[in-house]
């Protein structure tokens, strides 16, 4: 046999022979499990499918991760997370498999590395038991299939840990595990801009406390390390900051046409302080969440559930150390939360007086102050903050848990570490009761059966030592299955729904509250209908610009008058041909939760045909306020349509002048008049187009002719 054929099937030597078979068999597992119902979701972010689409047709808008193949302007993130989807499409067509396949292969990737990151130093079980609590993470199994860029993100910063690790094993050749280490944060970067850099100080700190060699060695190798993630990042930043603006598409989420203003802007500094000038969490704007909407003087609306600036929340939800266990977004990623920070003190206090350069310690340190630091920033920035984000989390909390669980079943026979693994069990058990206890309707059968075997495994364990080794492990089995079946059952869920928009959370139907599906707290969510649909009462005629009511969803998850953010109609994707959605439940939140919250709209055949008309002979076939309106048009006609002052339709781009200019050349057909965009700046083009050209109502889309003055 092979010698590669044979270590695939057989694995390591001094493996046990079951150890290779479980651990393909949680790959496969995994790989089936995200591939299930997958086109369910069609094209899930339309925002990111469109740029994937244009991508896939320009290699210009390759390398920008512009939003159309005309390149008019960007994504509001580097591009490394649209080029696998991209290059998947280039090869298979447009689709959503083609599409959300790429995502997927990352999740089982990811689980791989981080089996291979933990079972090195704690054995296969920890490997198995950390990557099977990745893979049923809620938060995971979501993102996991998304075509946010979430996913690439999460891939890489487990490989950067992974080899953060092996380099603190060695002594000769850590520089080179440290320069991949760097690659990977570098490329992470390129993925999600400075998110890719929150574990570093901590991967920084350890290395130099816990490496062995000297201590200038030490820095010397870290300083390679930090080279190679200046140039692994820093090559594509330099090239679109000296590319000519003339030539290039405008950044989008930037008011200056400046990738390093919206790095340390809206990407970077405006998360965490909430000041995201031009964006939906624009400080002081006046808008739902900090939307970036122009009130009248004196008009003020009520913010999401959590208050405002000051008062400890603001329009993302309530900030500081609960926001891990709230309602919103506690299900998604805490189930298990409580048990990794039992497991970080315990493996630490174990390893407390092992010597400074003891591999279990650094990797309780590395994993644990990444979870930590990852957690803190997440529950005190007060900006743009989605329950997803928490995917981040996922890893780093899996492997705490299956370190954890080697470190004190080895050391089972002392009572301290028989008492700490119950008390991890029975912690789990009571918070999965609350955790299911908020979706009281949804198998509640479940929510019995996990507190009495959690506490029932909980008091087996607390005396492992000191009986049978057979009933030791049964109660071990017992307190594994107890503590994974409630994630594990809302993975499920989540897997057996489509998600769709830019705001989509996991769990069973989307996390209610009194608002409706997907609206927490106190549902005042502002939701963008036609315009001049929208209400608001006490304000000067009740009439809000832009078209934006309060209110949140109704009961469902449908919008008012089946109008959505972004677009007309109900809000589903266009994810089959002719632009309709998939078979399933569509509409804003649709199914998932808030998953139809700025999404695209439906685009009809009609419309469809009419843009398609003549269609090579334009630049871009439509143009329209807002990305997620553009992306409908732009994915069912798989033509480029300029998505006028990017995602929120509140970017400087294109000014007045240059839209008067490409319309007299005769580079854009139709305007698509809707709701599209959170207003802003680009009024003005609307208003010019609605004074200048002929509209049509095309079967429930209003399109103007740019060909046809008046």
């Amino acid at each position: 046999m092979n010698p590669l054929i044979r270590r695939l099937r057989r694995g390591r030597a001094e493996d046990a022979p079951w150890v290779r078979p479980v651990f393909l068999g949680l790959l496969l597992g995994t790989a089936a499990l995200y591939l299930w119902n997958l086109s369910a979701s069609g094209y899930a972010n339309s925002f990111y499918s469109a740029a994937v689409q244009a991508c896939s047709q320009s290699w210009k808008a390759f390398f920008f991760g512009s939003l159309d193949a005309a390149n008019a302007i960007t994504v509001d993130k580097p591009p490394a997370a649209l080029w696998p989807m991209a290059l998947s499409v280039r090869l298979f067509g447009l689709g959503s498999w083609q599409i959300l396949l790429p995502e997927v292969l990352m999740g089982v990737a990811t689980v791989a590395v981080l089996y291979a990151a933990v079972r090195r130093r704690f054995g296969a079980g920890a490997g198995l038991i950390a990557g099977a609590v990745l893979a049923l993470t809620p938060v995971a199994a979501l993102m996991f299939r998304f075509n946010n860029p979430d996913a690439l993100l999460a891939l890489l910063m487990t490989v950067a840990v992974y080899c953060v690790l092996r380099a603190l094993e060695l002594d000769e050749g850590a520089a080179r595990w440290l320069v991949w280490a760097g690659v990977a944060l570098g490329f992470a970067f390129l993925a999600k801009t400075l998110q890719a850099f929150l574990i570093l100080p901590v991967l920084a700190l350890v290395y130099v406390v816990c490496a062995p060699g000297g201590l200038a060695r030490r820095f010397g190798r870290l300083g390679l390390g930090g080279l190679a993630l200046l140039v692994s990042a820093g090559w594509w930043v330099a090239l679109v900051e000296l590319w000519p603006a003339s030539s290039r598409p405008y950044i989008g989420g930037s008011q200056k046409n400046s990738f390093l203003e919206l790095t340390f802007g809206y990407n970077g500094l405006g998360r965490l302080n909430g000041d995201e000038v031009g964006s939906v969490g624009g400080r002081g704007r006046g808008g739902p969440g900090g939307m970036a909407v122009d009130l009248p003087a004196g008009m003020e609306l009520p913010t999401r559930a959590g208050g405002g600036p000051g008062g400890g929340g603001g329009g993302w939800g309530e900030t500081g150390l609960g926001r891990m266990f709230n309602e919103q977004v506690g299900g998604q990623i805490s189930w298990l939360l409580p048990a990794a920070l039992i497991l970080l003190v315990a493996g630490l206090v174990v390893t407390w007086r092992a010597a400074r350069t003891d591999t279990a310690r650094s990797a309780f340190l590395v994993w644990g102050g990444s979870l930590l630091l990852t957690t803190g920033v997440f529950s005190f920035m007060a900006g743009i903050f989605h329950e997803y984000y928490t995917v981040a989390m996922a890893p780093y909390l899996a492997a705490l848990i299956g370190m954890g669980v080697a470190v004190l079943w080895e050391e089972r026979s002392r009572f301290p570490a028989s008492a700490a693994l119950a008390a991890a069990v029975a912690v789990t058990s009571v918070w999965a009761w609350v955790l299911l206890g908020r979706t009281p309707d949804w198998q509640p059968w479940l929510r019995r059966a996990v507190l009495v075997g959690g506490c029932a495994a909980a008091l087996g364990l607390l005396f492992a030592g000191r009986v049978d080794r057979r009933l030791g492990l049964a109660a071990a089995g017992l307190g594994l299955a107890a503590g994974l079946a409630g994630p594990f059952a809302y993975t499920l869920s989540t897997l057996a729904e489509g998600h769709q928009g830019s705001i989509v959370t996991a769990g069973p139907g989307g996390l209610r509250g009194p608002g409706g599906r997907g609206m927490p707290g106190n549902g005042r969510m502002f939701v963008l209908y036609g315009p001049g649909q929208g209400q608001l009462p006490g304000g000067p005629g009740g009439q809000l610009p832009g078209g934006l009511a309060p209110g949140g969803l109704a009961p469902g998850g449908q919008a008012p008058g089946g109008q959505v953010p972004g677009g007309q109609g109900t809000g589903r994707p266009p994810g089959g041909p002719g632009g309709q959605a998939p078979t399933g439940e569509g509409g804003p939140g649709g199914t998932g939760g808030m998953g139809g919250l700025l999404n695209g709209a439906t685009v009809s055949a009609k419309a469809k045909a009419a843009l398609l008309a003549d269609a090579d002979s334009y630049t871009w076939v439509a143009a329209a306020i807002g990305s997620q309106n553009a992306a409908s048009y732009q994915l069912a006609t798989e033509k480029p349509v300029m998505a006028i002052g990017g995602f929120n339709g509140s970017d400087p781009s294109p000014t007045l002048a240059q839209f008067e200019q490409y319309v007299a050349e005769g580079r854009i057909h139709y305007f698509i008049a809707s709701g599209g965009g959170f207003g802003g700046g680009n009024s003005a083009i609307s208003t010019w187009v609605e004074q200048t050209f002929e509209k049509a109502a095309v079967d429930g889309a209003t399109l103007y002719d740019l060909t046809a003055r008046k």
